[in-house]
């Protein structure tokens, strides 16, 4: 989507175009929460931040002006607790997507904070948010001559069992290693001798984790990420990572953003026959509110899979220190390494790495 634009004021006095976007991702291609929250934040009172074209050296700019929402992704978001206030200042509003995996024993993701303490942070995060403000991830759930179904189902479950009551969602993607020759490059270097999912264990995977969901008591919504299996029979839909309907059940009172994204809030009529019927697609709100979204709002953008809504990011790759082994969002290790170090040394930068 071409955002609209608006010229502001940069630091060093220029006025430039900036992308003015309403819905901000932050982000899918690093780990902003987790390593750049500071920098982020003092962006957001800035009024931009820039990015570079990591080929020709180019920046463009994006302008927070009218920014009414923002989805973060994280796998450690406990750094956003000291900021969240900021957000409710501004009237901003925010949730987020938390991949809470479990492959410490594997060490595939080799700077993550220990499972524990990633726990309590989502536990902290959902009673600050709500449990419609924190979604839990397992992404992505990847076979290795060390790591079985059997062995990912105990791991979802050891999760589950504990912070089911703090959230309404799980979503899972199957690693798909062969689309990505950057990450299967890595896996090999790291000798890691990962399995590729086929067809009929995506189904066993998810015909158990279906049982498990209702035999634990958990009764979350279940959703993939991109897949193109249907899994529906297992009561699991396709999910909008980046979702308008969500967004809407989060922010309705305000009409600016319900504007952007084509929402009518209604309220709920009586009459002498009781109750007048809710439409099939409409988005509860509370007792006396739903709203329904009369526009296609749908990112073309993405990948021909995935069901986001049109949004901003404004991460960039080869930044994200967690040195998780599948990572699709770094060349390697080391350039991340170099690009987080010098953020260190700039750290109030226009952009993430610093430069």
């Amino acid at each position: 989507m071409a955002w609209k634009k608006e010229q502001i004021v940069i630091e060093d006095g220029r006025t430039v175009d900036a992308q003015a976007p309403e819905i901000v991702s932050a982000s899918r291609s690093t780990d902003i929460p987790a390593f750049y929250a500071d920098w982020f934040f003092h962006r957001l009172e800035k009024g931009y931040s820039a990015w570079t074209n990591p080929f020709n050296g180019v920046k463009s700019y994006v302008s927070y002006n009218k920014t009414r929402f923002i989805v973060f992704w994280s796998k450690n978001p406990k750094p956003l607790l000291n900021h969240l206030d900021v957000l409710d200042k501004k009237g901003i509003g925010c949730y987020v997507q938390f991949s809470l995996n479990d492959y410490e024993q594997e060490a595939l993701e080799l700077n993550v904070p220990p499972l524990g303490e990633r726990i309590e942070t989502f536990k902290t995060l959902s009673e600050r948010l709500g449990k419609d403000g924190v979604i839990w991830r397992f992404d992505p759930l990847i076979l290795t001559d060390k790591i079985s179904i059997d062995d990912l189902l105990k791991k979802v479950e050891n999760i589950g069992n504990q912070i089911h009551e703090y959230t309404d969602k799980l979503v899972f993607s199957f690693a798909d290693i062969t689309s990505y020759k950057k990450v299967k490059a890595n896996l090999e270097k790291s000798s890691i001798n990962y399995h590729e999912w086929q067809e009929d264990e995506m189904l066993k995977f998810t015909e158990a984790l279906s049982k498990m969901n209702k035999a634990n008591g958990w009764n979350l919504q279940l959703a993939t990420c991109g897949e193109k299996v249907s899994l529906e029979q297992f009561g699991v839909e396709h999910n909008h990572c980046v979702d308008d309907r969500l967004i809407v059940k989060r922010a309705w009172k305000d009409a600016t953003l319900m504007k952007f994204l084509g929402a009518e809030v209604h309220e709920i009529q009586n009459s002498l026959f009781g109750m007048e019927p809710v439409p099939e697609n409409a988005i509860s709100l509370d007792d006396t509110h739903y709203a329904v979204i009369e526009k296609n709002n749908r990112d073309t953008g993405q990948r021909m899979l995935c069901g986001c809504m049109v949004s901003k990011d404004i991460g960039q790759y080869n930044t994200c220190i967690h040195r998780c082994e599948y990572c699709y969002a770094n060349d390697n290790k080391a350039i991340a390494q170099r690009n987080y170090e010098d953020h260190v040394k700039n750290p109030k930068s226009e952009t993430i790495t610093g430069r």
